[in-house]
């Protein structure tokens, strides 16, 4: 079903580290704080650039997530309800000390939560709010198992963007995210923040390279579509360990930009699509 062999990476994924000092300003200061950045955990190709626009997307609840996706670095495991209740504070007082005007803060899953860690999401949220009240907050969130009371929860901290990726195409859900993930699961999540509260945006993402079709692709951009989702993103799949799914194809920059027309013309205000997109990136930029 899947190529085994290792494909030689291009020359357009080559990252060129950026100068500049505030990479280690940022990575100083959150070491500081205690706090984690998906950013490390997933071995983003875009963090010295982001960081040294005083960009972090925030990882709270700990960086040990309770799923095991073939595409993820995140370390997987039982967390055991460890819940740091101090964490809401630090992040928002990381936002003020960085002099943030939009902040991402997302997360591992915490399936062995009660409420999945809705709760701690909207602490979080309402926390960087009151610290810092003119700051535009993006929450990139788990599926919460598309239990309406807990996006509820999410939902009502009043986060500028909330978004949920469905990370790859129907088809190929089952074989690289988590048993516990699922596709309609995904877009159930999506289309239930906008019957809860319309003027909220939504966001979604996904990776190519995996194994997808181009119908696929394209489908899925549908899908997103039909599911009131305002902005998406498609990034390059890149291997992050040898242990990890192994790429099954490197699109082109051309490919990326044919299928960021295909998003606008059926109808998705937003669309980024490149080889180093990934759900955060230049999220501050989308929408003035």
């Amino acid at each position: 079903m899947f190529r085994k062999d290792h494909l030689k990476k291009p020359e357009w994924l080559k990252v060129h580290l950026p100068s500049g000092n505030e990479f280690g300003h940022v990575h100083r200061l959150l070491r500081q704080l205690g706090l984690y950045t998906v950013c490390e955990e997933a071995r983003c190709p875009n963090m010295h650039e982001c960081w040294n626009k005083k960009s972090a997307t925030i990882m709270i609840l700990g960086k040990v997530c309770t799923r095991a996706c073939r595409f993820c670095a995140v370390a997987t495991g039982d967390p055991n309800g460890a819940v740091d209740r101090e964490e809401p504070d630090r992040v928002a007082k990381a936002v003020q000390m960085l002099g943030l005007r939009y902040v991402v803060i997302t997360s591992v899953d915490r399936d062995d939560l009660n409420d999945l860690g809705s709760a701690h999401y909207a602490a979080t949220i309402a926390r960087i709010q009151d610290v810092n009240p003119d700051v535009r907050i993006e929450a990139l969130i788990p599926d919460f198992s598309a239990r309406r009371a807990y996006l509820k929860t999410v939902v009502g901290a009043r986060p500028f963007v909330l978004g949920h990726n469905v990370e790859t195409v129907r088809r190929l859900t089952p074989y690289i995210r988590d048993r516990r993930c699922a596709y309609q699961i995904s877009l159930d999540v999506l289309r239930s923040i906008k019957d809860i509260d319309s003027s909220v945006y939504t966001k979604s993402g996904f990776m190519i390279g995996l194994g997808e079709e181009h119908e696929e692709i394209v489908q899925t951009l549908h899908d997103l579509k039909d599911n009131g989702v305002d902005i998406v993103t498609i990034g390059q799949y890149l291997q992050p360990t040898r242990r990890h799914h192994i790429v099954q194809k490197y699109y082109t920059p051309d490919e990326f930009a044919e299928f960021k027309k295909t998003g606008e013309e059926i109808g998705i205000p937003h669309v980024l699509s490149g080889p180093l997109v990934r759900s955060s990136y230049h999220a501050s930029e989308i929408i003035s």
